[in-house]
């Protein structure tokens, strides 16, 4: 372990920690793979992702663990898992973190690091991740990657306080980190904004895939899906602009023109209720209806959404 090469760890190897641990493992980093249900899978046969843009790839003999305390101490982590199961990462993030480690949350929503941020070390840096991607697992240890693959990191807290050099210089590692293994990586000057900027398309897209059981290609189709869509878009963009957190005007539009050009795609809300899991609904609806409120800004599109989604996992008692 050196600043040459840092070790790394992935805490939640599904779609999300298993595309990116994998990139950087290919690419020559130190990376150590957290797995529970996953572990015999993956000691057999190794970890794939099956890539629309990369290939067909494989980590034959990935360094994997049943859990944290077996790891060695890392560096950076990257944390995959699902918003759903954060009050249980922050006792795993502290057995394998060292001092002054850098923690980046793979997570949909806003304040996940808000939750998580109490029960970590202060010593560690945390940081935010906001994955443009469209991948998700088909089997134990199989990732299927679509398309897209980009990371947008910002800074949230720790030791670099509100030095904006210092954040800089810790989002200039990792950014530098992901390149080398072949994926698209910005630094962003807030995380507030990046995060807003990711639910604009996160509120519509993943809540209606899982409604109406429908990808992409069939939500843009219909011209009354598709207005549907950008009004949401709009709604989520105003409540940003109240929070300070001002988006280009035209942002809606852009990603609905990026969204039909991507291959038909079904987002992490729609396995999740296939697979009767529960939803990130606290961090994808209920924290921005919340932030939004505060500001006396109502989301009514937003809501009904976020209250059929509450319906469902309530019915079927996920």
């Amino acid at each position: 372990m050196s600043a040459a090469n840092p070790r790394i760890g992935i805490i939640g190897t599904g779609a999300i920690g298993g595309f990116y641990g994998l990139m950087l493992a290919r690419a020559g980093f130190d990376v150590h793979f957290l797995l529970r249900s996953e572990y015999d899978a993956v000691l057999a046969r190794g970890l794939q992702v099956n890539s629309a843009v990369h290939g067909p790839l494989l980590l034959e003999q990935p360094q994997i663990y049943r859990a944290a305390a077996q790891m060695p101490p890392c560096d950076w982590l990257l944390v995959g898992a699902k918003s759903t199961s954060n009050q249980d990462l922050a006792p795993l993030i502290a057995q394998v973190a060292v001092p002054d480690c850098k923690v980046v949350v793979l997570q949909n929503g806003l304040g996940v690091e808000d939750v998580l941020r109490p029960f970590l070390p202060a010593s560690v840096h945390l940081l935010g991740g906001l994955c443009a991607i469209c991948a998700h697992r088909s089997a134990p240890g199989v990732v299927e990657h679509q398309a897209l693959g980009g990371v947008n990191l910002g800074y949230h807290s720790g030791p670099a306080g509100h030095d904006p050099q210092a954040q800089q210089a810790l989002l200039g590692e990792m950014v530098e980190m992901f390149r080398r293994a072949g994926v698209d990586s910005s630094p962003m000057p807030s995380l507030a904004q990046a995060r807003w900027m990711k639910l604009v398309w996160n509120v519509p897209f993943n809540g209606l895939s899982a409604l109406l059981d429908a990808g992409t290609e069939s939500l843009l189709a219909s011209d009354d899906s598709r207005a549907q869509i950008k009004a949401i878009m709009q709604e989520v963009c105003a409540a940003a602009q109240a929070l300070g957190c001002a988006l280009p005007e035209d942002f809606p539009e852009k990603l609905l023109m990026g969204t039909a050009r991507m291959p038909d795609y079904l987002p992490s809300m729609y396995h999740d209720r296939l697979h009767n899991r529960p939803m990130e609904l606290e961090a994808i609806y209920a924290a921005p209806l919340a932030a939004a409120a505060q500001q006396g800004v109502s989301m009514p599109r937003t809501e009904m959404i976020y209250r059929l989604l509450r319906f469902l996992e309530q019915r079927n008692g996920a």
